[in-house]
């Protein structure tokens, strides 16, 4: 559904707020904002969220060790294949591709999770909750992707909340980079990686409505640049 996006300079304020209380670099003045006065929000469809999560779910499956056979046939079963990206599916079958890139998708996932209403937090001082191995399909039992969906009975999270965290992730991003490019350590175990993968979930997940807005972009094509 969609709504009326918050207040953007409000939620702004918030976000640098959270990075100074955290001791974070703050970005500068003239930092973009994610969307403008006006603009309206709303969450890809709660399907297409829980597809992604059992896609990038698969490919670390994949990344620790789980056999192409295995991967490709949960992949046909689920009739997921038209949503698993080009280089996803080389690397479901064939294994090629940045496998640390993979690997990393852990915190994309947990992003997601909590869109999905799954996990109770998105701290950037905390790691992937441990419960969230549970939480998703159950692949050496063989559950599909219809009996994880009954399962779970995801209730996502309001769209105006899930844009307010993209805001704070999308200013945490430069921050940690920009610590990193200073020498300066981070507030918490989580890195400038994990944080970046986050917000990959996050901008994915939440679709603008708005003059300055394009159509909403595949997986691969979100624009982490900024």
């Amino acid at each position: 559904m969609t709504v009326s996006a918050p207040d953007p300079r409000a939620i702004r304020e918030a976000s640098v707020d959270e990075l100074r209380r955290l001791g974070l670099p703050l970005p500068p003045a003239q930092y973009p904002l994610v969307w403008e006065p006006g603009d309206e929000v709303e969450l890809r469809p709660t399907g297409e969220l829980e597809a992604r999560t059992a896609i990038l779910h698969v490919v670390l499956a994949r990344c620790f060790g789980m056999p192409a056979e295995a991967a490709m046939s949960w992949i046909l079963g689920s009739h997921l294949v038209d949503l698993v990206t080009p280089p996803e599916w080389q690397f479901i079958i064939g294994g090629r591709g940045d496998h640390r890139s993979f690997v990393l998708h852990h915190d994309a996932i947990f992003a997601l999770g909590w869109v999905l209403g799954l996990t109770r937090h998105l701290d950037p001082l905390e790691p992937v909750d441990n419960r969230m191995m549970e939480l998703l399909p159950n692949l050496p039992a063989d559950e599909t992707f219809a009996q994880w969906r009954s399962r779970i009975l995801a209730a996502p999270r309001d769209a105006a909340e899930v844009a307010a965290l993209l805001d704070l992730y999308y200013c945490l991003d430069w921050a940690y980079l920009e610590a990193e490019r200073l020498g300066a350590p981070h507030p918490g175990v989580v890195d400038a990686n994990a944080i970046g993968q986050r917000r990959w979930g996050l901008e994915w997940a939440v679709i603008l409505r708005g003059p300055y807005h394009e159509p909403p972009a595949g997986w691969e094509e979100v624009d982490l640049s900024t």
